[in-house]
Formats: structure tokens, C-alpha cells, sequence
């Protein structure tokens, strides 16, 4: 539906990855995926008056993303997860960046891996992640290294 409207409208690829997101304020709705995702990387604050993220992105490992999930749940509401291999490589951006994301949509990502819920399915003790250095996605990290972190929540 997405490509039919994109095709309707005449926009152009660059313009069709924006149509894909409409943002307000700390959140970022993913019209083709129909997800939410925090516009910011875990440790970064929104910052309504620059319109950006200020901070730095905290680097967890997966024991410390279960206790920022509580903490996310109970200070937004809603329920908040990791995203999946599939969607967090919907948002990269091969003609951006480096950081290879909509930086509009997304300002201040850091150009490097953030997490997945995916279990790297050739080594089960390893996760995948997706880097927004290069854009590529990778499966080598284990559970307990720490790598920035993005939320995203079910529509």
C-alpha cells in the first residue's frame, strides 16, 4: 500500500522513507510497519525546544534492557520492546549518513550496532544487531556486551 501511495503522490525514494514516518514530539509511528519507536536511543532525552535528543546513548546488555523496559513501560505507559531484526533494518537508510538513519526522524542516533530481540539463528549464544555506521546488520555480539539500545511499541 505504501509503494501505491508513493507511486500516487510522485515521490521519490528519498521522500518515500520519510512518508514511511510520522512523528510527534518522543515518538516516531512507522506507517508500514505500524509501530511506535522512542525517537531516541536509551539515555538520550527529547528536547522539544531544539527538536532533537540531547545526551548520549547508553550502552546495555541485556540483563540492564530488561530493567529499562520496566522503567520505559511505567514512565510512558504501553509496552515496550526491543525490535526485531526485521524492523530495526526497515529503518536504515542506505543513502543517509553515516549515521545510516532518517536523521529528521531519528537526530542523534549514534553511527554504531544497536540491539535486537533476534537470537543469531546459526549461534544460538549470539544476538543480532543492526549498525548504523554501515547499515548492515550483525549477529556476532553476545547477551551480556553492552550496544545502544532503541524502543519500539506495538500500534
Amino acid at each position: 500500500m505504501l509503494k501505491v501511495l508513493i507511486f500516487i503522490l510522485g515521490l521519490s525514494p528519498a521522500h518515500a522513507l520519510k512518508a514511511q514516518f510520522y512523528t510527534q514530539g518522543n515518538f516516531v509511528t512507522d506507517l508500514s510497519q505500524g509501530i511506535i519507536w522512542l525517537r531516541c536511543s536509551l539515555g538520550q532525552r527529547w528536547d522539544p525546544t531544539t527538536k532533537r535528543c540531547s545526551g548520549n546513548a547508553k550502552r546495555l546488555n541485556f540483563e540492564e534492557i530488561d530493567q529499562a523496559i520496566s522503567q520505559a513501560n511505567e514512565q510512558l505507559g504501553g509496552t515496550w520492546r526491543l525490535p526485531t531484526l526485521e524492523e530495526l533494518e526497515h529503518i536504515v537508510c542506505q543513502e543517509c549518513g553515516p549515521p545510516k538513519i532518517d536523521s529528521g526522524s531519528f537526530p542523534n542516533t549514534q553511527s554504531e550496532p544497536y540491539w535486537t530481540s533476534d537470537v543469531n539463528w546459526m549461534s544460538s549464544r549470539n544476538r543480532w544487531s543492526v549498525n548504523f555506521m554501515t547499515g548492515l546488520k550483525y549477529g556476532r555480539f553476545f547477551p551480556q556486551q553492552q550496544l545502544a539500545v532503541r524502543l519500539v511499541s506495538d500500534k
